[in-house]
């Protein structure tokens, strides 16, 4: 019968998603995870099968926890409250690791030489524009949002705003919150 794992799965996926969220994925090594999951080298292969996998798994815990909590705004202040909240969230967030979005960076760093791992972090951004998408579709349907706007439009812009801000939040003397609000202003104009 096969031992029963010592470790909590999840919890180092948050932890792994964490390095490689700060770090990146060339500059997260094997040991840099080895290290900061408590895990030996088998016990790792055994638990995630290669860093690629992890990395994977990472992203998929990234992308899941912002559509989680873009969601928990809209049922709480609305479709377009969610919209405007939403950049002064993924600025104001003090725990996390860095203030760009994994995503992103995943899709600069690995393009072109890890071509899955690249298109995981597409495909998860391309979800997250759907899910700006529905969002503006449903301010529309509640009369915050223009009807002539074209969602998909307005999602995309919305999107590549937040990309920006992510990365206005990583340099010295950029006020990053200033940014959130004018993108938050600017959807009710």
């Amino acid at each position: 019968m096969p031992r029963k794992p010592e470790y909590d799965r999840d919890e180092l996926i948050d932890r792994a998603r964490d390095l490689f969220w700060k770090q990146g994925w060339a500059g997260t090594s094997l040991k840099d995870l080895e290290h900061t999951l408590k895990m030996k080298p088998g016990s790792f292969y055994a638990a995630f099968g290669s860093k690629a996998k992890l990395f994977e798994l990472a992203l998929d815990r990234y992308a899941q926890g912002g559509v989680r909590r873009l969601k928990a705004l809209a049922d709480t202040h609305g479709a377009l409250g969610a919209l405007q909240r939403y950049p002064a969230m993924l600025v104001e967030g003090e725990s996390a690791p860095a203030k760009a979005c994994m995503l992103a960076k995943a899709v600069l760093e690995t393009g072109g030489k890890e071509d899955a791992l690249a298109a995981r972090a597409n495909a998860h951004l391309s979800e997250m524009e759907a899910t700006f998408a529905c969002l503006f579709r449903a301010a529309q349907a509640q009369g915050d949002v223009s009807k002539e706007a074209d969602p998909d439009k307005l999602a995309r812009r919305y999107q590549s705003d937040l990309l920006g801000l992510r990365v206005s939040a990583e340099r010295s003397g950029v006020d990053a919150k200033a940014i959130a609000r004018e993108i938050a202003e600017g959807l009710t104009a």
